[in-house]
């Protein structure tokens, strides 16, 4: 499957449900009066991080994310339910943005936030009730809810990163440290995604991430570019992996630096 790290959605929270502009009608009492109830409130869309999601490639194939909107009212003075909130769990270092800049950094499990709210609903003919007023007949719509179009980049969480030429032997010290097993060959471009392990130093642990590879160039579009060094924005430190078996490595390490 393609690594997706970055992706643009459009999410649509649930619309608030109508007011109920009902009227009482119970028997022996013809004029009830007005009992319409309100309109429950339209769902939100959240985010939610989890470690166990690896990266975009879900919104890949569902850019559209809609909230469940609101109930209407209904008579007897019943409120409608509110709308099902639609949560959405994205990788753990996901960052979201809008039209205006950060909207939220999710970084750690179980972190959330409400990216689009849902409508308030709207409130039924009771609530209208006045001595001016004593049988109001008309009731409120509900109001739409948000409507956005935002960008998700996904920023890989861990403590060290391997940076390196391609071939240096990151992917190779990754397995060494830990037990990920990634996938090693003697070509170029051999990693074309972040991999992640564990690694244990008495009772220390820490997450080593294994970026693919850097060439001369690479901040011109040559290779693989070098976008992927936005999985070590949030390492607390950066290991420089230089083959010291090449022909020059003194000028590969400059060449990474």
């Amino acid at each position: 499957m393609t690594f997706v790290d970055e992706v643009d959605v459009e999410v649509l929270a649930g619309r608030g449900g109508d007011g109920s502009a009902a009227m009482g009608s119970e028997p022996y009492k013809p004029k009830g009066g007005p009992d319409g109830g309100d309109g429950g409130r339209g769902g939100d869309v959240v985010f939610r991080a989890t470690r166990n999601v690896h990266d975009l490639a879900w919104f890949a194939d569902n850019p559209h994310l809609k909230a469940e909107p609101g109930k209407p009212g209904a008579r007897a003075r019943r409120d409608g339910a509110k709308g099902k909130d639609l949560i959405i769990t994205v990788p753990d270092g996901t960052v979201v943005f809008d039209e205006q800049g950060l909207l939220a950094d999710l970084v750690g499990e179980g972190s959330e936030t409400v990216v689009a709210r849902g409508g308030r609903g709207g409130r039924g003919n009771v609530r209208f009730v006045s001595a001016k007023n004593r049988v109001p007949k008309t009731a409120e719509a509900g109001e739409e809810g948000d409507d956005r179009r935002l960008r998700l980049e996904l920023r890989t969480v861990a403590d060290v990163g391997l940076v390196g030429l391609p071939n240096a032997g990151k992917s190779t010290l990754l397995s060494r440290l830990t037990a990920a097993t990634p996938k090693i060959a003697d070509y170029p471009f051999t990693t074309l995604t972040p991999n992640l392990g564990v690694a244990e130093a008495g009772e220390e642990r820490f997450v080593v991430a294994d970026i693919p590879g850097l060439v001369e160039g690479a901040h011109r579009g040559k290779g693989l570019g070098h976008r992927f060094l936005r999985h070590v924005t949030r390492c607390r430190a950066l290991v420089l992996v230089v083959d010291l078996s090449s022909s020059d490595p003194a000028a590969d390490l400059d060449t990474v630096r």
